[in-house]
């Protein structure tokens, strides 16, 4: 099992912006240290909590300081950009990154964000489709351009002068294009199984109940068998949120005390997932009371914590519940005690993903 890192990241409202940014950027050159093998952020532009507002503008930003890790969007909200402006800004990033880039889309989740693009009431679904139908077919194509759409048109037929490059748009490093991966929130999705059948590959929120990241594994195989695709679980990734620590009583008050990092992350999320009628992803049973979704029921089912020993056996058991998948991307979180959030990255790396893999090991070879 691979270990990779997401974050979504969630500040504090007062934390001086300059210094999130730094250590989100901290974050993944530790991860690239630390032999993790990818990476992805998120990106929102109406949350002052979650507030790295361009995730390609980040990639960019941290690119020379990483060496080794696979850098991945997670995600470009499709329908809030022009995907002439998409395939050209991916396909510039691919290059800065030498091919080491990973293409994370969806349709965007944050209701203020598609608000303030003027998408809220429009099918962003069916938006997202046809964005990242449209950057695939400048990427396929060549110039002059007319891709005709509901919501865009693209064309540079008009003012091209192909003689000197005018009109023509640039092609990512990685063809036909770069590995695309998709963010899966919904329990049973269908969207797994669509982006299987086309070639793509999912992450299973760290938000979303160990029983419902179960239910994408056949989605996910159905699609694949659809066109005939090899069906792989290395493909699949499931994203959890971690906290390690050298003792019991320092890792159980960093996930779950009072000023708890996760507790404050889990807090914005049930919050927003409540407004929106979303809690149903934090649901052990669907039609429970959404009262009696609390934040500690919530942190209690999402949050794996403890010792390296511990959370090893922790991720065992995830495993044993969902499924064989082929990376554990650990979810990022506010570095309230910056030494602990780095050690946590670390005890994981060197300490606990090891037993991980010996486990795993020792029970494929005595099968």
């Amino acid at each position: 099992m691979d270990l990779g890192f997401f974050t979504m990241p969630i500040h504090p409202l007062d934390k001086d912006w300059r210094v999130c940014l730094h250590e989100d950027k901290d974050a993944f050159v530790l991860a690239d240290r630390l032999g993790f093998t990818e990476a992805y952020v998120g990106e929102h532009v109406t949350d002052k909590a979650e507030n790295i507002t361009s995730c390609i503008a980040f990639l960019a930003w941290i690119a020379n300081e990483t060496k080794n890790i696979r850098l991945g969007t997670g995600t470009v909200n499709m329908p809030n950009m022009h995907p002439a402006a998409v395939a050209g800004q991916i396909a510039m990033l691919d290059h800065m990154l030498d091919g080491r880039f990973n293409f994370g889309i969806s349709p965007g989740g944050l209701a203020t964000d598609a608000e303030v693009f003027g998408n809220l009431d429009k099918d962003r679904n069916l938006m997202f489709q046809e964005c990242i139908n449209t950057v695939l077919k400048i990427w396929e194509g060549d110039a002059p351009y007319n891709i005709k759409g509901d919501y865009w048109d693209i064309s540079t037929e008009k003012a091209q002068m192909l003689e000197i490059g005018q009109g023509i748009m640039s092609k990512p490093l990685q063809q036909p294009h770069p590995p695309i991966i998709v963010m899966v929130l919904a329990p049973f999705s269908k969207g797994v199984t669509e982006a299987a059948a086309r070639g793509w590959d999912p992450v299973s929120a760290n938000f979303l109940l160990p029983k419902w990241v179960a239910s994408h594994w056949p989605k996910y195989v159905e699609g694949c068998e659809r066109v005939n695709r090899p069906v792989d679980a290395k493909n699949w990734r499931v994203a959890r949120s971690i906290f390690v620590a050298d003792d019991l009583k320092t890792a159980k008050e960093y996930a779950f005390g009072y000023n708890s990092p996760y507790r404050f992350y889990f807090n914005q999320l049930l919050t927003k997932m409540k407004k929106h009628g979303r809690t149903n992803i934090f649901m052990e049973d669907q039609n429970m009371d959404e009262d009696d979704v609390t934040i500690d029921y919530v942190l209690e089912r999402c949050v794996i914590w403890g010792t390296p020993d511990k959370v090893a056996d922790d991720i065992l058991a995830l495993r044993e519940e969902v499924g064989d998948f082929g990376t554990l991307l650990y979810a990022g979180k506010d570095w309230v005690d910056v030494e602990l959030g780095k050690k946590s990255m670390t005890l994981l790396a060197e300490k606990s993903m090891p037993i991980v893999n010996s486990a795993i090991g020792s029970s494929v070879a005595a099968q």
